[in-house]
């Protein structure tokens, strides 16, 4: 009960849904869409009605900015939907400035967590040469064609990644413990 007398008035609710989502996409390796509609919608009646019309446009503009700052990367093939589905729900909730913050740590979350990965599955040295034939092909201006051929085994296959869910919720978690970043 202490820990929750510490969190800032409306926290408790984006920290409970981040932390769902995270568990979820863990188990399922999704994040279904009744989480984050359902979050976005609840956070968007909140802010209105403790906010009134300031809030709702705080709201709206905390989930259009969420669900920017991970679109690039999805259509990348980085990220997955619900990943920036859940960000935007966040943004709901937190609006511009706590999901730019709540960004910023899970990006450092997301590299730690796929650095770990990485590690634990014996493929870092892999992707470090490869990343490394693929720039110096870049500065050679050899052609891009023949760098993803000689990089890429013909039975390789994508890896796994991470459940994002999990890097999602350790932003919200170091957000609501360090604070903002702006």
């Amino acid at each position: 009960m202490y820990l929750v007398s510490l969190l800032p008035p409306g926290a408790l609710s984006p920290l409970l849904l981040s932390l769902v989502m995270a568990a979820w996409d863990f188990r399922t390796r999704r994040i279904p869409n009744f989480l984050t509609f359902g979050g976005a919608l609840a956070g968007i009646i909140f802010q209105t009605a403790v906010l009134g019309w300031p809030g709702l446009g705080q709201s709206l503009a905390g989930l259009s900015l969420g669900l920017l700052l991970l679109l690039l990367p999805y259509v990348l093939g980085g990220m997955g939907a619900g990943d920036v589905k859940a960000l935007a729900a966040l943004g709901a909730w937190l609006g511009p400035k706590g999901i730019f913050s709540v960004f910023c740590f899970m990006g450092l979350a997301g590299g730690l967590l796929s650095l770990g990965v990485l590690l634990w599955t014996g493929k870092l040295w892999q992707y470090l040469r490869q990343g490394w034939s693929r720039f110096l092909n870049l500065i050679l201006l050899r052609d891009q064609k023949k760098i993803l051929l000689e990089t890429i085994s013909p039975g390789e296959t994508k890896t796994a990644g991470i459940p994002y869910g999990v890097a999602i919720a350790i932003g919200m978690v170091l957000y609501l413990w360090r604070g903002n970043l702006l």
